[in-house]
């Protein structure tokens, strides 16, 4: 890219053998989906459900290893049977689980959602009285699989509770702000005792990354600002070299230092967006990796989010590149 992000960072053949080096290495919430089949029903009407491998970060390698990286976790699970389906689920979408570890204090956290599309997708999270992946504390970190991955993603859930936040941190500091450092803006409120406390981590995370990305109301958390070229703007000035601000409907805008990009949103029938914004995530991991302009890229990733929207689970339903490209072709 001719944007002020560093060159692009090779992939790993497919046939080369396994090592600690990833493409793709993400950090954060890892849990079970309990989705309902069926849609425009509260909870409590809801007869039937489905059970998927969910959490933001387990979605975006889903994501990235079906375009063919070579992706990885860090988190944990309870040890239960819930557990056990997760870090067999990884194994069987193509993520190595190596750096999933096992709680015994703790339970698998559960997620339930209510669809009613196009835009109202209520969640209901079950991960009281802590979660196992907020449990992964610093000396559970591989400090060499961190330095080396191609694309390290964070969220801002992992810097809400300790002993994560700690582990969040010097993850950031081995990282050193190596090349596509990326924080998913991902701001949920019940996580979090006030948004003061958000903003102030985010605020101290954003000194070591290298890509920031959120919608307009994870910006506003962020940064104190909302309207996409202001939020742009108030990111590069804490440091990023990457902004990316999701406006839905509207679209995408990114803006480097040198370059400003708009790409306009892929608009689909949706079935349940939740998982949109992860597909985005894994998808921007495979252009930034294959080295692609900043709007080829956001065009890739805005395909695939769309897709993913037009299915009803998340992990499952991310897209092959050939599926991207069709949509994009069409």
């Amino acid at each position: 890219m001719n944007s002020g992000i560093p060159s692009r960072v090779p992939v790993r053949d497919e046939h080369e053998a396994s090592d600690t080096r990833m493409d793709v290495l993400a950090f954060g919430r890892l849990g079970v989906d309990l989705y309902p089949l069926q849609s425009g029903v509260g909870l409590e009407d809801v007869e039937t459900f489905g059970k998927s491998l969910g959490g933001s970060a387990a979605n975006v390698t889903v994501a990235a290893a079906k375009y063919g990286h070579a992706a990885a976790l860090i988190s944990r699970v309870g040890d239960d049977p819930f557990g056990r389906y997760l870090i067999a689920e990884l194994g069987r979408l193509g993520v190595d689980a190596r750096f999933v570890g096992v709680d015994s204090s703790l339970k698998t956290p559960l997620t339930f959602c209510e669809i009613f599309p196009p835009d109202n997708f209520p969640l209901y999270f079950y991960r009281e009285p802590l979660a196992p992946d907020l449990n992964v504390g610093p000396a559970d970190l591989d400090g060499d699989a961190i330095r080396s991955a191609g694309v390290f993603w964070l969220t801002v859930t992992g810097f809400s509770k300790e002993p994560s936040r700690a582990a969040h941190f010097d993850a950031l500091r081995i990282r050193d702000r190596a090349e596509f450092t990326v924080l998913d803006l991902d701001y949920r409120p019940m996580f979090w005792e006030r948004r003061e406390d958000a903003t102030a981590q985010i605020e101290k995370a954003l000194e070591y990354v290298t890509v920031a990305v959120g919608n307009q109301e994870e910006c506003e958390v962020a940064v104190g600002e909302s309207e996409p070229l202001r939020a742009a703007d108030a990111l590069l000035e804490r440091g990023v070299q990457l902004a990316i601000i999701k406006q839905g409907p509207r679209g995408v805008l990114a803006r480097t230092r040198d370059e400003l990009v708009e790409v306009p949103a892929h608009l689909v029938d949706v079935v349940n967006g939740l998982g949109s914004g992860d597909a985005f995530g894994g998808a921007l991991c495979n252009g930034l990796l294959r080295g692609w302009d900043l709007e080829a890229t956001l065009r890739y990733a805005n395909a695939a989010g769309a897709i993913v929207a037009s299915r009803r689970e998340c992990s499952t339903a991310m897209p092959t590149g050939a599926e991207v490209e069709e949509v994009l072709e069409g």
